[in-house]
C-alpha cells in the first residue's frame, strides 16, 4: 500500500521504514504537518498517517479523500485532532495506536512530579553557575500525600502503581472503574471530591467534549492551596487562562505540562530563532513553578518502536479487510 506519513521525525523513521519494508508497503515520509495546504501531497496515496498535532479537520479530510486517501492511520492513541463525524461521512477509515507503551507516559508523568517537588531543574542550573545555596529548593515527602488520578486506563493504571511505590494515597475518577486499580487500593471518587482532596492532580483522560476544560476556574477554586497540577494527556483538558489566573494568585503550588491546548503551532519544531506569538504560552513560561516539556512523554525507544509496528500493522489489516476493532476510531468514542 502506498502511504504518506506526515510530521515524521528522524527518531521514528528507522522503525517505520523497517516495519513498512517487512510488510511490503511503500511509504513517503515528509516532515511537514498535515494542513489544508499540504493535503495535496497525498495525491496518489491510499493512506495518510498523521501525528498528534496534524490537522484532521473536516476541510482537510475532504481534501485527503479527494486526493484518493481511504485510510487515516494515526500514530497516536488520541484522536481529538480528527473530525470523526466528517470521516464517517466520507467513508474514511480511521485507525489508531490505542496502546504503545503506557510506561513511557506514566514514567514521564512521575518525573515531572519529582522535578517540580524537589526542584531538580532549578538546582541543576544553580550548580552549573556555582551557586550552591539551598534557599528556595524545599520539597515535600511524597509519602502520605493524596494523588488524584483522572483517567485510569492503561497509562493511569501505571501511574497508580508507581505512586503506590511512594506510599501515596490514591483517589481516582473515571467513568469506568479499572479492576486492577481497585485491587491496588485506589479509591474512586466524584470529580469535585477529587479536586478538593488531592495534593497532586494528574490527567490521563482523552480529550472529548465532556473532558474539554475539565480544569477551569470553578474546579480550580475547589482545589487545595499549593496543589500540584500535572497534564500529560491532552492540552484541552485544562483552560490555560484559568490556570494562569490561579498561578498569579499563588493558589497553585506547581504545574507540570507535557501538552498545551494550542501546541500545534509550537511543538515538534525548532522555534529558537523566532518570537513566540502565543501570549498565553509565553506567560506560562514566566512562572518559576511551571515546568513544560514539548509533548515528549511518549518518547522512549520502546514506545516509538511499538507505534511504528502497530501503525504499519494497521495499514496491512486495512489492505486485507481485517481491521482490529480496538484500533478503529469511530464517533462512538466521542460519547
Amino acid at each position: 500500500m502506498k502511504a504518506i506519513f506526515y510530521s515524521t521525525r528522524n527518531y521514528e523513521r528507522a522503525s517505520l521504514t523497517s516495519e513498512a519494508e517487512r510488510h511490503g508497503h511503500e511509504p513517503l515520509f515528509v516532515e511537514t504537518r498535515l494542513t489544508l495546504e499540504t493535503a495535496k501531497l497525498a495525491e496518489g496515496y491510499e493512506a495518510a498517517s498523521i501525528f498528534a498535532n496534524d490537522d484532521g479537520s473536516s476541510k482537510v479530510l475532504r481534501a485527503l479523500q479527494k486526493a484518493g486517501v481511504r485510510l487515516l492511520a494515526l500514530r497516536s492513541a488520541g484522536f481529538n485532532h480528527v473530525d470523526l463525524r466528517e470521516a464517517e461521512r466520507l467513508n474514511l477509515t480511521v485507525l489508531r495506536v490505542p496502546a504503545y507503551s503506557p510506561h513511557a507516559v506514566a514514567e514521564h508523568t512521575v518525573g515531572l512530579m519529582l522535578t517540580l517537588n524537589r526542584k531538580y531543574h532549578r538546582a541543576y542550573q544553580r550548580v552549573r553557575e556555582q551557586n550552591f545555596s539551598l534557599e528556595g529548593l524545599m520539597g515535600f515527602d511524597m509519602k502520605g500525600k493524596t494523588a488524584g488520578v483522572i483517567g485510569t486506563g492503561r497509562i493511569g493504571e501505571v501511574v497508580c502503581r508507581i505512586l503506590k511505590g511512594f506510599d501515596c494515597k490514591i483517589i481516582a475518577f473515571d467513568i469506568n472503574q479499572n479492576p486492577q486499580c481497585v485491587k491496588l487500593g485506589v479509591e474512586y471518587a466524584a470529580l469535585d471530591d477529587l479536586f478538593r482532596l488531592s495534593d497532586i492532580i494528574t490527567f490521563h483522560c482523552p480529550l472529548t467534549p465532556k473532558t474539554h476544560y475539565m480544569l477551569n476556574e470553578r474546579t480550580l477554586s475547589l482545589t487545595k492551596r499549593g496543589v500540584m497540577i500535572i497534564n500529560t494527556s491532552r492540552g484541552g483538558v485544562i483552560e490555560s487562562k484559568a490556570l494562569i489566573a490561579s498561578l498569579k494568585s499563588g493558589h497553585i503550588g506547581s504545574v507540570g505540562l507535557d501538552v498545551y491546548e494550542e501546541e500545534a503551532d509550537l511543538f515538534f519544531q525548532d522555534l529558537s530563532g523566532t518570537a513566540l506569538l502565543d501570549d498565553t504560552f509565553v506567560r506560562l513560561m514566566t512562572f518559576p513553578n511551571v515546568l513544560i516539556t514539548a509533548h515528549q512523554g511518549f518518547l522512549t525507544c520502546e514506545a516509538v518502536a511499538a507505534i511504528a509496528q502497530v501503525t504499519i500493522e494497521n495499514l496491512t489489516a486495512f489492505q486485507a479487510g481485517a481491521v482490529r476493532e480496538e484500533n478503529q476510531v469511530s464517533t462512538e468514542l466521542l460519547v
